[in-house]
C-alpha cells in the first residue's frame, strides 16, 4: 500500500495560476509562493460585494478515536466529489501545526486519493503564517519584560505576568521554565512557560480577524498582565499591536492550494480544537462563500467541540452558517466506542458496534438542536464487514437520518459522490434553520451549564471556588457577553477521556476559567487540558528525511 506522500508525488499538479483560474480569482489579486501556492490579497472583497454567498456544509465527526475517523479526508473528498458533479466547490481546512506533524498524529493535509497539494510543504513550513505567529507573539513577550525591566511605568506585577511564550513544536521541557537568569542586565528573574503555537491566543484571533482594522484592534485588547491592584495591562497599552500587526500583514490573507484532483483548496490558520476555537479564518471562508456554489469547511476533533465552537462562536462572528453539516464516523471508531480494544479493531463486533453507536447518535441530536440538517459519512476501511455496514445503515435509517458510504482515502471524488448527492439532497430538500444554543447576554456561569448539559448530556457543571471568582471578575471586566470556548477532552462528551460512547450521570468540573480577551473568548478549563504536548517515545519525526535529490520523504 503506497503512503500519502508517495501518492502525493505521483499526482500532477496544476499551476496555481490555473487553480486562480477556476475558483475566480483574477490574477491580479495572487501572491505567488512558487507555482503551486499563493495567498489571496485582501482587496478582493472590495470587488465581490454584492455577490451573493453559496451554500456551506460544515464537516464534524464523532469523538475521535485512535482508529481515526478521516474528517478532513472526507472534507476533501466531498468537495471533489461536488466538482465531478457539476457544482463549482472549494474546501477550507485548516493548517497542521509541525507539533503533531513530528509527534504522533503526521500529517494533516487529507489522505490517500483525498489531499490537499503539495502535501509536504502544506505540513511544514507553508507560507510561513505560523512562523509570522510565532513572531508577533513573543515580541509581546519580549516588550513586556523589557518594559519591566527599563522602569515598569505600568506597575506590572511580574507575578501576574499571564502571556507566556510560543513555539511550534511538542517540547514537554518548556513547559514552566525561569525566565530573567544571569544578572541584573538580563532583567527580572520569573516563571515562565511555553504553549504550542496553535495554542496562542494570536492563532485564535487571526482566524476571526475580518480585516486589518479589526486584526489590529483585537491585538490591542489582550490582556498580557496585571498590576498588584488587579488591573489588566493590554498589548495596547504596552504599545505592542501596532508592529503585531505589522508582522501578521501577510498571515492574514488566506492561503490558495489544490487537491490532488485540481479542484481549488484554501488551507488557512490553525487555532487549536480544544483551548480555541478549531477551524480555519472566517476569511477564507468568506471569500470560499462569494467564489464558490458549495464551499466545504471542516470543525476540529468531535462536534462537541469543533462542531459546538463554529456554530456558537465563528458563525456569530463571520455572519455565515452552514447549509448542512456532514458527521463523520467509521465502523471501527464506533467499535472502540463500543469497547473494543484498539488491537482488536480489524475483527467483526456487530454487538460492538452497536454499542458504541450511541456515541454518534448524541452528535446527531446535537447537531439538530442547532437547527442545521445532517448526513452521516461512513468512512469505509478494507476491514468493515457486510454484516457491519448493514447494522449500521439499518440504525441509521431508524434514526431518518441521510447516509452514505465513503471511499474517498481510495477512490477520490469518484468515492465520494454517494455522499455529495445526499448532501445536495439534504441542501434541496431540508432548509436550515441555524440557531445557536446560547443567548450572548446570557450570565458566563449559564452559557457554560447549557453546553455542558445540552451538548455534553452532563447532568450539571461543578466551579472550583477559583473559577467562581474568575467568572465574577471577568462579568465585571465587562465580559460577560463573552463567547464560551470550553477546554475539553475530544475523546468523550464528558470531561474524562475514559468515559467513550455516550456518558450518562457525570457532571463537568470547571477548575479554572482563562480570559483570551483579543478572541473575546472565556475559556473554561476542564480535566487535564494541555497547552504544550509532549513528544512519543519514538517520535513521527524520526520517519522524515531529505534525500540527495532534495525530495522530503516520511511525512503522513
Amino acid at each position: 500500500m503506497k503512503s500519502d506522500i508517495e501518492i502525493a508525488h505521483e499526482a500532477t499538479l496544476e499551476d496555481i495560476k490555473k487553480i486562480a483560474d477556476k475558483a475566480g480569482i483574477p490574477e491580479e489579486y495572487l501572491e505567488l509562493y512558487g507555482n503551486y501556492k499563493a495567498k489571496i490579497n485582501l482587496k478582493i472583497f472590495e470587488s465581490l460585494k454584492g455577490k451573493p454567498d453559496g451554500k456551506l456544509i460544515l464537516v464534524t465527526a464523532i469523538n475521535p478515536t485512535p482508529a481515526g475517523e478521516g474528517k478532513t479526508t472526507t472534507s476533501i473528498g466531498l468537495s471533489m466529489a461536488l466538482n465531478r458533479l457539476g457544482y463549482k466547490s472549494i474546501v477550507t481546512l485548516r493548517e497542521p501545526s509541525l507539533g503533531p506533524v513530528f509527534g504522533i498524529k503526521g500529517g494533516a493535509a487529507g489522505g490517500g486519493y483525498s489531499q490537499v497539494l503539495p502535501m509536504e510543504d502544506i505540513n511544514l513550513h507553508f507560507t510561513g503564517d505560523f512562523h509570522a505567529v510565532n513572531s508577533a507573539h513573543n515580541l509581546l513577550s519580549a516588550m513586556i519584560d523589557n518594559h519591566v525591566h527599563q522602569g515598569n511605568e505600568l506597575g506590572i506585577d511580574v507575578r501576574r505576568i499571564s502571556w507566556r511564550r510560543a513555539i511550534d513544536m511538542n517540547d514537554r521541557a518548556l513547559r514552566s521554565i525561569i525566565v530573567g537568569l544571569g544578572g541584573i542586565s538580563n532583567g527580572f528573574p520569573r516563571e515562565d512557560g511555553f504553549d504550542i503555537t496553535p495554542a496562542s491566543e494570536i492563532m485564535a484571533i487571526l482566524g476571526l480577524s475580518l480585516d486589518y482594522r479589526d486584526l489590529k484592534e483585537r491585538l490591542g485588547n489582550i490582556i498580557a498582565a496585571y498590576t498588584r491592584k488587579r488591573e489588566p495591562i493590554t498589548a495596547r497599552d504596552i504599545k505592542a499591536n501596532g508592529a503585531m500587526a505589522a508582522l501578521l500583514r501577510d498571515a492574514l490573507k488566506p492561503n490558495l492550494v489544490q487537491t490532488i484532483e485540481n479542484t481549488p483548496a484554501f488551507v488557512h490558520i490553525g487555532p487549536f480544537g480544544n483551548i480555541a476555537h478549531g477551524t480555519n479564518s472566517i476569511l477564507a471562508t468568506k471569500l470560499s462563500l462569494k467564489l464558490a456554489d458549495i464551499t466545504v469547511t471542516e470543525a476540529g476533533f468531535g462536534a462537541d467541540l469543533g462542531a459546538e465552537k463554529f456554530l456558537n462562536i465563528v458563525s456569530r462572528i463571520g455572519d455565515f452558517a452552514p447549509d448542512a453539516t456532514v458527521i463523520v464516523a467509521s465502523i471501527r471508531a464506533l467499535k472502540f466506542h463500543g469497547g473494543v480494544p484498539k488491537d482488536k479493531l480489524t475483527e467483526e463486533n456487530v454487538d460492538a458496534m452497536v454499542k458504541g453507536f450511541a456515541n454518534l447518535e448524541k452528535h446527531i441530536e446535537n447537531i439538530a438542536k442547532f437547527g442545521v440538517p445532517s448526513v452521516v459519512a461512513i468512512n469505509k476501511f478494507p476491514s468493515d464487514t457486510e454484516a457491519e455496514i448493514a447494522k449500521l445503515e439499518e440504525l441509521l435509517s431508524a434514526k431518518g437520518v441521510r447516509f452514505a458510504l465513503s471511499e474517498v482515502w481510495e477512490k477520490g471524488g469518484e468515492g465520494g459522490t454517494d455522499l455529495a448527492n445526499k448532501v445536495l439532497d439534504a441542501l434541496k430538500n431540508e432548509k436550515s434553520n441555524y440557531h445557536p444554543i446560547y443567548e450572548i447576554d446570557l450570565p458566563l456561569k449559564e452559557k457554560i451549564e447549557k453546553i455542558a448539559v445540552e451538548i455534553y448530556g452532563a447532568d450539571g457543571v461543578e466551579f472550583t471556588s477559583k473559577a467562581l471568582k474568575a467568572l465574577a471578575r471577568y462579568e465585571k471586566m465587562g465580559f460577560k457577553d463573552a463567547y464560551i470556548c470550553m477546554a475539553k477532552t475530544q475523546y468523550s462528551l464528558s470531561d474524562n477521556p475514559k468515559l467513550l460512547g455516550r456518558p450518562q450521570g457525570f457532571k463537568i468540573n470547571v477548575r479554572e476559567v482563562r480570559l483570551a480577551a483579543g478572541s473575546r473568548f472565556v475559556i473554561p478549563i476542564t480535566g487535564d487540558i494541555m497547552t504544550m504536548p509532549g513528544l512519543p517515545k519514538v517520535p513521527a519525526a524520526v520517519n522524515v528525511d531529505l534525500t540527495d535529490d532534495g525530495e522530503i520523504i516520511g511525512v503522513f
